[in-house]
């Protein structure tokens, strides 16, 4: 995906604040789209793109801090660029807290807040990166017979395949005939692959 594809997200109560960071941006080679508050970005319809949010701490309505707790409930996890005044620096540090990517006080040029963007879009594209593999894995996952997963979690729990073969039950052969086929169905070509993936996607026995 190249810095074309990726949509930053600007939300601000003020216009010239607006226009300004979108001249900005664009500049850079990113698309930008900009709400005048957070139930006019929320109104908008999923996206499923790489990209940050820079976000007002201070609105009218639902305020910054409200939006960010919003959207992390509900499971939305691009990067959040807060700007605010110097008296919201507390509420600035509150953010951070609750997972904000960085904030910028007013005033501040256009060095200070380029390079927070690609980081936010770099951490984007490493998060999205994560989630797609545990999805697709997530995904494999269902096309292994019960028996086939029952062997799965059991490899995974460090057990060899004479012990799984004496927890099932069945013919260490058996056994050592459906971890290859889970290991062909979820697309790993070793035991370290596997523990990893199903760390990912917190599956445990």
């Amino acid at each position: 995906m190249t810095d074309k594809d990726v949509v930053i997200f600007v939300i601000d109560d003020d216009a010239s604040v607006r226009k300004s960071l979108s001249v900005l941006i664009r500049s850079d080679g990113y698309q930008v789209e900009t709400f005048v508050s957070a139930g006019e970005f929320l109104s908008r319809a999923a996206l499923d793109s790489i990209g940050c949010i820079i976000l007002d701490i201070r609105m009218k309505g639902m305020t910054g801090l409200d939006l960010q707790e919003h959207l992390g409930k509900n499971d939305y996890h691009m990067p959040i660029i807060f700007i605010t005044g110097h008296g919201d620096i507390p509420m600035s540090v509150q953010a951070m807290k609750k997972g904000a990517t960085d904030f910028l006080t007013k005033p501040f040029d256009d060095t200070q807040l380029l390079p927070l963007v690609e980081s936010a879009v770099e951490q984007c594209r490493r998060k999205k990166a994560m989630l797609d593999e545990a999805s697709d894995f997530r995904r494999r996952l269902k096309t292994l017979t019960p028996r086939e997963y029952e062997v799965f979690l059991h490899v995974i729990s460090g057990l060899m395949n004479k012990q799984i073969a004496g927890e099932l039950n069945i013919k260490e052969h058996t056994v050592k005939v459906h971890r290859g086929r889970v290991m062909q169905k979820l697309g790993v070509a070793s035991l370290a692959d596997l523990v990893r993936l199903a760390e990912k996607t917190n599956i445990s026995l």
